[in-house]
């Protein structure tokens, strides 16, 4: 008999019931990326009463992160990302199960964290194209249940979010890559995926030095990440809750625009 006090989540019990409740508590989700998507999708997850999670980043706060990421304050500049979410993941639930990795998602790291453990979920909040795919293609092969997160940089509405199969995402320079590279890796339908459609402000755009499979960046604003993170987070509940997610799909007219440019090449 468990000796869990889930009075704390009786608030979600009214809504989801005890029976989802329980589901929730049996869950194992994994979070990769604990930036501006990902420290708020680990929160939400967390506050909903997932049982078991695993958190992905090796990277340490930066002064720049403050503007838009939960771990970031001015008092941790230099402090590792995954060590400042455990605290305070299991300040709001000292139960969690938790298993923290403080790497950067390399092709044999991906390999290790997705095999040796069983997940219901993946969460995708990498914003580097390389380590995005090397988890996307791991997690896809596997089989595994995956929400991506698409582009948050220079973009300004949250109400522009969607919902979609990676392979119907428009209106996003980071979607179109991984697209493009991800049909390449012999990666089908069925990795759900949030983006925007709101236009990216191009005149945003920084080039940066390449660290962390990073070449440029857009500019950003405190609550669109955390946006993401949060319809991150509500596609991985209402998915373990076997609740509908309504899914966007491309324009008949837009799939026509994408087919001329390809005849055009």
């Amino acid at each position: 008999m468990s000796t869990k006090d889930l009075r704390w989540l009786s608030r979600s019990e009214l809504l989801i019931g005890e029976q989802g409740i329980q589901q929730l508590q049996n869950a194992h989700v994994l979070i990769v990326g604990l930036g501006g998507v990902g420290s708020f999708a680990a929160e939400f997850i967390a506050r909903a009463g997932v049982g078991t999670m695993t958190i992905v980043d090796g990277d340490v706060v930066d002064p720049t992160n403050r503007n838009r990421q939960l771990p970031a304050l001015a008092t941790n500049h230099g402090v590792a990302k995954v060590k400042i979410m455990a605290e305070r993941l299991f300040a709001i639930n000292p139960d969690l199960i938790l298993h923290e990795h403080e790497t950067f998602l390399s092709p044999e790291a991906a390999k290790e964290i997705l095999e040796k453990t069983k997940y219901d979920y993946v969460m995708d909040c990498i914003d580097s194209v390389t380590p995005k795919l090397t988890l996307l293609k791991t997690a896809y092969d596997l089989g595994l249940n995956i929400v991506s997160s698409m582009g948050a940089g220079g973009k300004l509405d949250p109400t522009k979010l969607k919902t979609a199969d990676l392979l119907d995402t428009r209106e996003c320079y980071l979607a179109s890559l991984v697209r493009k590279r991800i049909r390449k890796m012999g990666v089908s339908r069925g990795i759900k995926a949030v983006y925007s459609q709101e236009k990216v402000k191009d005149e945003s755009l920084i080039l940066t030095d390449g660290s962390n499979f990073k070449k440029s960046a857009y500019g950003t604003i405190s609550y669109l990440p955390a946006a993401f993170g949060g319809v991150c987070a509500s596609v991985v509940i209402r998915d373990l809750l076997n609740e509908p997610i309504p899914m966007e799909k491309k324009p008949k007219a837009f799939i026509k625009m994408e087919q001329k440019n390809k005849q055009k090449k």
